[in-house]
């Protein structure tokens, strides 16, 4: 009978770290602590709150600091500041109740970002005063700053500031780079207030020197009908604005072009949005320095500390700033899954695309699906979670372009220079016969290995190798059907590299085929390597995940740390991995690749079709 309680409490124990360690839904993200449908009223004539300054913006910014000064005369430790936008809540903006007997809430969304009041002064508690200093980004309507009492748990709303809004709300932000569907064509989409019966989108770019062009955007949005659940159709729901996109075709390779978002208004006048430039692609084939990130799982961060942010992604700032600062030496980005962990609040996309926006304006930020993107209960999602809030995929669809055939089928290749990239949706069946398995295939098959000699797989889930703690217990080392699906097509069509999120950490794996390593080298690869190297690239941000106390022999690296991959293509022959950490950007794991292309074409091991002798 011990032994069999024991069982349990290790069942027990062990699903509870994979819970914390991938976080199911949103009832941990940090605005879902906040019990904003029963906050009651409070208001004391003694309690102030003021907001300044009250127009942001003069001088073109799309990110300002704000000083808030309250005063409560019943202070406590459990007091708060939560930023609301738009400004005005109450009842009256409220969606009606079905239930007649249930009492509309006062206030029916969550706050963009909150802060405890203590966090002003240690003395707080005792003198009932304070100012605290927020970081406001435009989001298209105006804000207002609300004092609660009682804790997250129990808000009672105590004050409401002066409403504070940026000059012009509307204008066009946060440009987002894409590869298009061929070679010679980037895509930018950005957010702005404009509907198309306001203005009319476009971009004007050109080459430096030369005379613009100007290519008109499509505009697309979603409504509140769009999301699958809560939290992202209740408290969670925050108009998105609209999302244009536009595709800049025909570019020469490796041309320096500058860009910027405009929009022609109905009464002729045109607003502009800051000038931004990009790099194009190199040829297919090209023989030249080529330099890709890949991480997955970064998630969001305030700068002014709301939110509690460093218990929710506590390396996601380390990541984009290192990115930042490294960025004359990247070329093109992917972001492999979990990417804002807005799970259903959907204010948190302006602050995600805000916050990677000196990375996605510059160079192609190409993303996967991931369970926080996707998964919703009977929605088509192969996994039957509500880690989403709601979600189901629509607002990472809609911000994001990405060259897939369907977007809600968030498979998808790109091609640059030597690299050939099969992006899969871990979140969509990818088994064999299955839609997905088919293109997966294709995508492979289709490489150019004499032009493209570098082939990629990514997707969200480790559909390939890892010893993450909850992988180990159950004895699987990896997503359930994942390698046994897929693993006779890498060896078949010889990838190089496949990569993963999901799990928050870095592992590097040997170059391996059925679970055996074919290759004794750790930091070398010459002439034909006979399997494919797995890296699990996790570590983008959000909390870390325990490994296994099991090391698999296949495990030449493991790091439970913050980090991202880059790769770097010297020429046809020659391959730089380098595993690099968020906290200093310096180098902890790296390999090369030597080969020539005779290399490529060897026959290994279930690679190659039979033949004979026969003339």
């Amino acid at each position: 009978m011990k032994m069999a309680w024991c069982w349990v409490f290790l069942l027990l124990v062990a699903n509870l770290n994979f819970g914390w360690a991938h976080f199911n839904g949103a009832k941990h993200h940090p605005l879902a602590r906040i019990n904003i449908l029963k906050a009651s009223l409070a208001f004391h004539n003694s309690a102030s709150i003021t907001a300044q300054p009250v127009l942001l913006g003069l001088k073109g910014e799309d990110t300002q600091w704000v000083t808030v000064n309250f005063v409560n005369p019943n202070p406590s430790i459990g007091d708060w500041l939560g930023v609301f936008s738009p400004a005005k809540f109450n009842s009256s903006t409220c969606p009606p109740v079905n239930d007649p007997k249930q009492q509309r809430p006062y206030i029916c969304s969550a706050p963009i970002k909150y802060k405890y009041a203590n966090e002003s002064s240690s003395g707080y508690t005792k003198t009932g005063s304070g100012s605290l200093r927020f970081q406001l980004i435009n989001q298209r309507a105006d804000f207002s700053f609300a004092l609660f009492s009682g804790g997250l748990s129990d808000p009672k709303l105590v004050a409401i500031s002066n409403f504070i809004s940026f000059s012009n709300p509307k204008t066009p932000l946060y440009p987002r780079l894409a590869q298009g569907k061929s070679w010679n064509e980037i895509t930018v989409t950005w957010t702005s207030g404009y509907d198309l019966d306001e203005a009319v989108p476009f971009v004007e770019w050109g080459s430096k020197g030369n005379s613009q062009l100007r290519s008109p955007a499509g505009t697309l949005t979603f409504k509140r009908n769009s999301m699958c659940g809560s939290p992202a159709r209740t408290v969670g729901w925050r108009d998105p604005g609209f999302i244009h996109t536009s595709f800049l075709k025909n570019l020469w390779p490796n041309f320096v072009y500058t860009y910027r978002m405009g929009h022609l208004l109905s009464n002729g006048s045109l607003v502009w949005s800051k000038i931004y430039s990009f790099k194009s692609s190199p040829y297919p084939g090209q023989d030249s320095l080529q330099r890709v990130i890949i991480f997955g799982d970064m998630g969001k961060a305030e700068r002014d500390g709301s939110n509690e942010y460093s218990n929710y992604q506590p390396g996601s700032l380390n990541t984009t700033d290192q990115l930042i600062k490294d960025l004359s030496n990247i070329d093109l980005v992917f972001h492999i899954g979990d990417l804002s962990y807005a799970n259903g609040y959907i204010s948190q996309w302006d602050q995600f695309t805000a916050q990677v926006e000196p990375i996605a304006s510059t160079v192609p930020y190409m993303i996967a699906s991931g369970n926080h993107e996707r998964d919703w209960p009977n929605t088509g999602s192969f996994y039957d979670t509500k880690d989403s809030g709601g979600e189901c995929g629509v607002p990472a669809e809609t911000l994001f372009y990405f060259p897939a055939e369907n977007k809600a089928k968030f498979w998808y290749s790109t091609d640059y220079g030597l690299f050939h990239f099969c992006i899969a949706d871990s979140e969509h069946d990818w088994r064999e016969g299955s839609e997905q398995y088919m293109f997966i295939e294709k995508c492979l098959a289709s490489a150019d290995r004499h032009r493209q000699p570098w082939l990629i797989f990514a997707a969200h889930r480790v559909l390939g190798y890892s010893s993450d703690y909850y992988y180990g217990k159950k004895g699987s080392f990896e997503e359930p059907m994942g390698r046994e699906s897929l693993q006779k097509l890498w060896q078949k069509y010889k990838v190089d590299i496949a990569f993963y999120g999901h799990v928050h950490n870095y592992e590097r794996t040997c170059p391996i085929y059925q679970n055996q390593c074919v290759n004794k080298e750790r930091n070398h690869y010459s002439g034909v390597v006979n399997g494919t190297i797995h890296a699990v690239v996790g570590g983008g941000g959000s909390h870390l995940s325990d490994f296994s106390e099991v090391i698999p022999n296949w495990s030449l690296y493991r790091d439970y740390d913050f980090g991202f991959v880059k790769l770097t293509a010297f020429n046809h022959s020659s391959l730089l991995f380098e595993y690099k950490k968020s906290r200093d950007g310096k180098v902890y794991d790296s390999f090369t690749i030597s080969r020539g292309y005779r290399d490529v074409l060897a026959c290994v091991h279930d690679g190659c079709e039979a033949t004979t002798l026969a003339s």
